[in-house]
């Protein structure tokens, strides 16, 4: 069995997700042969070089369950795109490219976090491409501790000021782009989180059925994943805590 989760956004300010979250890697994870996660892992990142406590124990437990002999990825989220190798290293995680392309129960298949697929939300889309660029990056991590905190706060709240004037199809990937990433890489398959609307649609892509598979967020009492056994993948809610 293999597991796939996304958009977890773990804070200190929300202990009940977090404790949810340590249970799931103690419990349910532990009998899975890997464990992926498309991003937005944590809230915010703003360096490998700023851990407090909370942050150091979620890579402890990651890092038990990859003792304990489960596979680990991740795949970089929106707001934790800052997660570098030493979290990979410490944690035991894999880093994930976006896309990324594997087989997954007998299928050719595409892994994204989903924000790239937003294109209409082109505002969102020319940050997204500065923030991904390595040296504005570099530049960003050069920033002393409380500049980087002071720039990721301002960013949350210029993030949320701006998605409460958006439409709703804005925020909600492009289905075109959904159809290109799938004919650019021969996948009949797309699995990817972001957007926090939990689905799995079915599509015809090159004449071919095709399915696009969202994973939802986990917010106090609910938590998502996709879970791949043998030759079936099936999308499943589950109660935290």
């Amino acid at each position: 069995m293999q597991l796939l989760i996304a958009d977890l956004h773990l804070q200190p300010s929300q202990p009940e997700i977090a404790q949810a979250f340590v249970d799931y890697l103690r419990g349910p994870a532990r009998e899975a042969s890997s464990l992926t996660i498309l991003g937005d892992l944590f809230e915010a990142w703003i360096g490998d070089d700023c851990r407090g406590d909370f942050e150091r124990q979620m890579i402890a437990e990651l890092r038990a369950l990859r003792d304990a002999g489960t596979r680990l990825a991740f795949m970089h989220g929106n707001r934790d795109f800052l997660i570098g190798e030493d979290f990979a290293a410490d944690s035991g995680c894999a880093l994930l490219e976006d896309p990324t392309t594997l087989e997954l129960a007998g299928q050719h298949v595409v892994l994204m976090h989903g924000d790239s697929l937003c294109t209409g939300d082109e505002a969102y889309m020319a940050f997204r491409r500065q923030a991904r660029d390595p040296a504005w990056q570099a530049q960003i991590l050069a920033m002393p501790v409380d500049e980087r905190l002071a720039l990721a706060k301002q960013l949350r709240e210029q993030s949320g000021e701006a998605n409460t004037n958006k439409a709703e199809d804005i925020m909600d990937v492009t289905p075109s782009a959904v159809v290109e990433t799938l004919r650019d890489h021969d996948a009949r398959v797309l699995i990817h989180g972001h957007t926090h609307r939990p689905a799995v649609h079915d599509l015809i892509v090159e004449g071919e059925p095709a399915k696009r598979y969202v994973i939802g967020d986990w917010r106090p009492g609910q938590g998502w994943q996709l879970r791949v056994d043998g030759d079936s993948m099936t999308l499943e809610s589950f109660t935290l805590g």
